[in-house]
Order: C-alpha cells, then sequence, then structure tokens
C-alpha cells in the first residue's frame, strides 16, 4: 500500500514523505525511531502507527464450533459458487471455495475463460440455487473480452432458467468487465474500482484472467526479488477484498512446460507460472489440460452431433479437497463434466 493512501494530515504525511519512509519501513520501527526520522510527535506518530496498522489485513478469528453453528464473521462462513455443471460441483465438493483466491491455470484452449464466464453466471443465482445473488467483475490483461462468447452462454443458461427468472436475474446486466494493460491499471482497478463495486454490494464475484500475462515477462532474473515483491502486494490487496467482502476471487494462471518430462513421446509435465511467491498466495489450485480424447456431442442449434475435445480438471491442492481429477468438454451451452 502506498503512503498516499493513508488517512493522515498532510503535514503528517509530507514528514513521512521527506524521511523516505514507506508502509512497509514504518511497521518495521518504533516509535522512537519514527520521531526521530520525521520530527514529529509522539502524538502525531501514534496516530501514524495507528493508521498504518489499519492498512494491515487482518484474518478474523473463530473456533471451530462457531464456524459450524455459523457465529462467526461472515467472511469465514464456507459458502460456494457452483459452478453450472452438476459433474463438476460434486468434483469440487459444491463448487469454487468463497474464502481465498482460486487459480485456474492451464495451457492455451484449456478452457480457462470458458469456466470463469459460466461461474460470473452462476453466481448471480440466489443462495438457495448455488449463488451469491450477486454480479461480477471480469478483469482482463490479455486478449479482448469474449463478449460474443459470453452473449451466447447467457442465451443457454436462460433457457435453464426460465422467462420469470430470467427476467428477474437480467444477468447480462451485472457483469462488469474491466481491462488492464499493465500493472498500474491493475493495481488502481483492484485498489479503487473494484472495492466500490463490493461495498455497493453490485459485484460478489472477481475474477482475474490473467495474473501471468502482467508478472512474467515484465522482470529479468535479476528481479526475481522484486517480482515477488509485487505479486505478494497484488495477493494482499486480493486477499483484504475477499475477506472484508467475502467475494470469492478467481486468478487465471498461464503454465510453464517442464522439460524433464518425457520428451521422447512428446509429452511434457505443465507446471503453473509465477512460481512459489504466487503459490503461496493460492488457496485452491485447479489446473486444466487438453487430451488427445474426442468425444460426440449434441450441438444444440442443429441437432446434430458435433465432436468435442475432451479435457481434465485437476485439484493440485485445496483446504477442502484431495488431489484428484475429472474429466469435462466445453460446448456452445457452457462447460460440461463427464462421469
Amino acid at each position: 500500500m502506498d503512503v498516499n493512501e493513508l488517512e493522515l494530515h498532510p503535514r503528517i504525511l509530507d514528514a513521512i514523505k521527506r524521511a523516505k519512509l514507506t508502509v512497509e519501513k514504518t511497521l518495521c520501527l518504533s516509535a522512537a525511531d519514527l520521531s526521530r526520522l520525521t520530527k514529529l510527535s509522539t502524538s502525531d506518530v501514534g496516530h501514524l502507527l495507528y493508521e498504518v496498522s489499519k492498512s494491515v489485513p487482518r484474518i478474523p478469528m473463530a473456533i471451530a464450533l462457531d464456524i459450524k453453528e455459523e457465529r462467526c464473521h461472515a467472511s469465514l462462513k464456507v459458502r460456494y459458487v457452483k459452478t453450472g455443471c452438476e459433474v463438476l460441483d460434486d468434483f469440487l465438493r459444491g463448487g469454487i471455495l468463497s474464502q481465498g483466491i482460486t487459480e485456474i491455470a492451464g495451457e492455451s484452449a484449456a478452457g480457462k475463460t470458458q469456466l470463469c464466464m459460466q461461474l460470473c453466471l452462476t453466481v448471480q443465482l440466489p443462495c438457495h440455487m448455488g449463488g451469491l445473488a450477486g454480479g461480477a467483475v471480469y478483469i482482463c490483461t490479455e486478449d479482448v473480452f469474449p463478449s460474443k462468447r459470453l452473449h451466447q452462454m447467457i442465451k443457454y443458461f436462460n433457457r435453464k432458467l426460465g422467462p420469470e427468472l430470467e427476467m428477474q436475474l437480467a444477468v447480462g446486466d451485472h457483469i462488469f468487465v474491466e481491462h488492464a494493460s499493465d500493472q498500474e491499471s491493475l493495481w488502481k482497478c483492484i485498489n479503487q474500482r473494484v472495492p466500490v463495486l463490493l461495498a455497493r454490494g453490485m459485484v460478489k464475484f472477481i475474477v482475474i484472467d490473467s495474473i501471468a500475462a502482467l508478472f512474467r515477462g515484465e522482470y529479468d532474473f535479476s528481479e526475481a526479488a522484486k517480482r515477488a515483491h509485487h505479486l505478494r502486494s497484488f495477493g494482499d490487496q486480493l486477499r483484504k477484498l475477499n475477506q472484508q467482502y467475502n467475494a470469492p476471487v478467481v486468478c487465471v494462471n498461464q503454465v510453464s512446460a517442464n522439460m524433464k518430462g518425457d520428451s521422447e513421446y512428446g509429452r511434457y509435465e505443465f507446471i503453473p507460472a509465477l512460481g512459489l511467491s504466487w503459490s503461496n498466495l493460492v488457496t485452491c489450485r485447479l489446473l486444466l489440460s487438453r487430451t488427445s480424447m474426442t468425444i460426440d456431442i449434441n450441438d444444440p442449434d442443429t441437432g446434430n452431433n458435433a465432436v468435442a475435445k475432451v479435457r481434465t480438471m485437476e485439484a493440485m491442492f485445496a483446504p477442502h479437497l484431495p488431489r484428484d481429477l475429472c474429466y469435462y468438454v466445453v460446448d456452445a451451452k457452457g462447460v460440461h463434466g463427464l462421469r
């Protein structure tokens, strides 16, 4: 967090700028050291420390019995956003977990964006139907948002809802799309625009597609520590929003090919990008992959059979899931699991 975002008197703000203090440095200094460096009074230093401490994300505490009987803070209540497919919901033990950051990683054309758009629709369902009764914000950092594909998915999604619920929800009107072409734009988005939408109750779901696009090629090998620091700042802000508003956060990630795989037969192990610095911020990691298998499915537009590629979803790690995988396909209606 930048010192300019703190609610401080201009006199105090000027003093810490002259001393070239950051939020991190301020937290590491004693009150006496701060007074000596900034020439501020004891009361001013106390106010400075109070405002800085408020900017640090805090995880609410509760005992297991409070969580079970739902007497705890809202951010600790276990909630799930359904995927719109019973097979995938069963595999994920209910859907996407509301707590923490869920990462959806995978190679190109694995269906990452398709799944995220489908979640932006299901999150708008009433709570008793597996949604959160709120809109979604979709932050694009790579390509142009696939609005035509979204409208196609909305058409089939509304057919399942029925005319009455379709008019009531109007799911197409509650997906807010933002474009962030660099880290500065993304930082402003998640620090200024998204909190406003969350505070007003307009959205209850956050998607960043993708987090790797802005961090993977911006740094060279000698700047690994700098990249890790910036990733941590972004991750902390996303966790803060998640804890404060109990809004699920989904981040799309790219993958790297592990060249130690079975290269003789053209098979490589794909691992999510950004390394341990990002992995330590993720609560749940889902890895999507393509396979060479195909399956015949019915095309809802023509009524004829069409060939669809079979893909896999693997739960790499999560606090509520065993490491396992399931199969799914992507068709005109969306993402569907296979039994």
